[in-house]
């Protein structure tokens, strides 16, 4: 029977396809079938080409994962991917499910060593012969505390043998499945490592090529109802009301919306986080739903609480101004006195710790205005951490933050007694953002 491979791209100069686990990218001693040479086997049946086939081999996934690759169909093709991947072009971000509660988010780097004996990699100290520096980063998306496992999302940030499962193991969190890396591992477990996205500049065409191949079966399903596209976990869910953590760098409308309604056709998202902020998103699953809450943001039944960091700590307490929209620069003005065009705005801050980088703030807003807390927190002089339009970019530069510290941590509701949502009263979701 002919190879029919999962096709997430194809063109005259690039063939990228999802690659099936335990299946070699190229032909080894073990002489089983190999990924390139059953695609080389595709091209040849699809556009009837005889004689040898061309496909360039640009990088490579170990044999027990699965996941997203692109493939040269052209010479020209082949070396402008590999100048691309060598100078950084590529974007390759991984699913993992590893053992433990894993840290929110953390980088990694160290050295690795591959040893070709054992056909296995170890981490080790610095200046040791034949190591290379090995860096990655990862958030944690998800926790199932019944099974002990972590859903990681990993930034790979150099290409070493075994990098992932070996960085991993050794701050003691081994992927699920490893039989080398992890000595709890059960015969029969597939090692739950996913090549999920993959970016890159396309060789011919000015455009960049974004590839997404979703994870299938095994402990994948563990999490795959906790998520909503891989990208954003289910924080809470009823008959009607539903609760996203949307992740920075995703617009609600368009976007976040669009992945949400793909597994709840009816979802409505009830407000809306700035593109730079992530955390908690609420949206509605039916209509009833959907009016009672709106009345309910409308009345201030709905508390939102955000967690900031910001350079100095203001006074605790209440602050009142008025908030302008300066469309034209996108972005607002904050005034101490009324003005045509400007809206009243009302902003609680409370210091919860001193950080290193600066002022831990606990900041709730009964009116949501654009920008509020950044454009508010600025004008008392203490603007946030990594929030260049408002706040102080040479200390964001001398503080190394990358994205603004700005977090929509928890909801909560207080609606008064026999209001058909008082249940709502005793639910408080939360969201914990990856920099603390």
């Amino acid at each position: 029977m002919a190879f029919s491979p999962e096709v997430l791209y194809e063109d005259n100069h690039l063939l990228c396809v999802a690659k099936p686990v335990n299946l070699p990218v190229q032909a080894d001693e073990s002489k089983d079938a190999d990924l390139l040479t059953l695609l080389k086997g595709y091209i040849a049946q699809k556009y009837q080409k005889p004689g040898a086939v061309y496909l360039g081999l640009v990088h490579r996934l170990d044999r027990p994962v699965g996941g997203a690759m692109v493939f040269a169909r052209t010479s020209k093709a082949a070396k402008r991917l590999n100048d691309a991947q060598k100078a950084g072009g590529f974007t390759k971000r991984y699913l993992a499910v590893c053992r433990g509660r894993a840290p929110r988010a953390m980088e990694l780097s160290g050295w690795i060593l591959k040893e070709e004996r054992t056909r296995s990699s170890r981490m080790v100290k610095e200046g040791t012969p034949g190591a290379k520096s090995a860096r990655l980063s990862f958030e944690r998306l998800c926790y199932d505390p019944k099974r002990g496992l972590s859903l990681l999302c990993v930034l790979l940030k150099t290409g070493r043998h075994h990098q992932i499962r070996v960085q991993l193991s050794s701050l003691g969190f081994p992927l699920w499945g490893d039989q080398r890396y992890d000595p709890s591992a059960k015969p029969g477990e597939q090692l739950a490592l996913w090549a999920a996205w993959l970016s890159f500049p396309h060789p011919v065409k000015e455009e960049r090529i974004s590839l997404f191949s979703p994870p299938k079966g095994g402990v994948w399903q563990v999490f795959e109802e906790k998520m909503i596209g891989w990208k954003a976990p289910v924080l809470y869910q009823d008959d009607g009301l539903l609760a996203v953590e949307k992740p920075v760098g995703m617009e609600v409308v368009g976007e976040l919306d669009a992945l949400v309604k793909e597994r709840f056709p009816n979802a409505e998202p009830l407000h809306r986080i700035d593109a730079k902020t992530g955390g908690v998103v609420l949206f509605s699953l039916t209509e009833q739903c959907r009016a009672a809450l709106l009345q309910a943001f409308e009345k201030h039944f709905v508390q939102k609480t955000y967690l900031a960091e910001a350079l100095r700590a203001p006074q605790e307490g209440i602050y009142r101004a008025w908030l302008k929209k300066d469309a034209a620069n996108s972005r607002v003005e904050i005034l101490n006195a009324p003005a045509a065009g400007a809206l009243s705005i009302e902003t609680e801050v409370r210091v919860k710790e001193r950080r290193k980088e600066g002022v831990l703030l606990e900041v709730r807003i009964p009116t949501g205005r654009t920008h509020q807390i950044r454009a508010h927190l600025a004008s008392l002089g203490c603007p946030l951490l990594g929030d260049d339009k408002y706040g102080d970019r040479e200390a964001n530069r001398r503080a190394k933050v990358a994205g603004q510290r700005l977090w929509a941590a928890r909801v909560g509701f207080a609606f008064p007694k026999g209001h058909p949502l008082e249940r709502l009263n005793s639910l408080s979701i939360c969201s914990e953002p990856p920099w603390l």
